[in-house]
């Protein structure tokens, strides 16, 4: 059996607003990614009432992940413990990777598409929601039902997410594109407008947040909810921006200053948000405090092309 990526993981599905267990995961990547042990639940639902989440609704998020197979769970005495599952790991530092890799550089495109062709029972309805909701994150979308685009994405990944839903008729394809008209276009196959404003709604929203972290004027309080917010968002955006080459792009496309304060905030509130996480794990385990840590976007960076 292959190793699961971020095609086949049961992952919480995207939504507005904050969602408790994308939370957790959250927490769990940036905070506890090199840690040996697991983490006691009673940190996790404290960690998850800094972001306004009631223990009640904190204790369910982490039970459905757990349910799902996303964590694994222990107990030692009246402690009960998680983690993330070994099958979990490796699509969540995909995904870390994809987050904060996003929009870092100029990608070289050599003009060919990635062409998804797929037939689904409609008998499997599940299936077909799925495939479209991981192919989107990707960097697809649909030039007609059952036949999506891009110019990046990953093959493998492609290929995984494929096989892993159990997808019995498909093709995927790399050529070039020689004719387009209405919407077969495949450039009109994404709302060019409303990610270029998502990206200034973003700017706007969090410029005065990084004016106030070169400042120093955010606790470290503050700096956990902040910095996972602000990654959260910055997710949304990655799921729906295909990453086209500059060259297919509007004159002013947004995205590299997005990305520009989504990175500055990152990595400047990570040291204050490790020292939050910490306290709140020191108060209910004191033992385990010194395995909090805290990520940026030079630890996950890719390799130039």
């Amino acid at each position: 059996m292959n190793a699961q990526t971020l095609a086949d993981v049961d992952l919480p599905r995207a939504q507005t607003g904050a969602n408790p267990q994308h939370l957790v995961l959250g927490l769990f990547t940036d905070h506890w990614f090199q840690a040996e042990d697991a983490l006691p639940s009673a940190a996790l639902v404290a960690l998850l009432g800094d972001f306004g989440i009631t223990p009640v609704s904190a204790r369910a998020a982490i039970g459905r992940l757990a349910r799902r197979g996303v964590l694994d769970v222990h107990k030692d005495g009246r402690r009960t413990y998680y983690r993330p599952a070994p099958s979990a790991v490796r699509p969540l530092e995909q995904l870390q990777r994809r987050i904060v890799n996003f929009g870092a550089r100029e990608r070289a495109w050599d003009g060919l598409w990635t062409t998804v062709i797929f037939s689904v029972p409609d008998d499997q309805r599940d299936a077909r929601h799925a495939i479209r909701r991981r192919l989107g994150f990707l960097g697809y979308a649909a030039v007609y039902d059952g036949v999506w685009m891009s110019p990046h994405a990953d093959h493998d990944q492609t290929v995984e997410l494929l096989e892993s839903i159990g997808v019995r008729s498909a093709t995927v394809l790399r050529s070039t594109l020689t004719h387009a008209q209405g919407a077969g276009d495949p450039l009109g196959a994404w709302d060019l407008d409303a990610i270029q404003a998502a990206y200034q709604d973003f700017i706007a929203e969090y410029t005065p947040l990084l004016n106030r972290v070169v400042g120093g004027q955010v606790g470290s309080a503050e700096a956990l909810v902040a910095r996972t917010t602000v990654k959260d968002v910055w997710r949304e955006l990655v799921g729906t921006d295909p990453e086209l080459p500059a060259n297919l792009l509007p004159e002013g496309w947004p995205g590299r200053a997005a990305r520009s304060v989504f990175a500055q905030i990152y990595d400047t509130l990570g040291p204050l948000a490790e020292v939050r996480v910490r306290q709140l794990v020191a108060e209910r385990h004191p033992a385990l405090a010194a395995q909090v840590g805290h990520r940026t976007t030079d630890d996950d960076k890719e390799p130039p092309p």
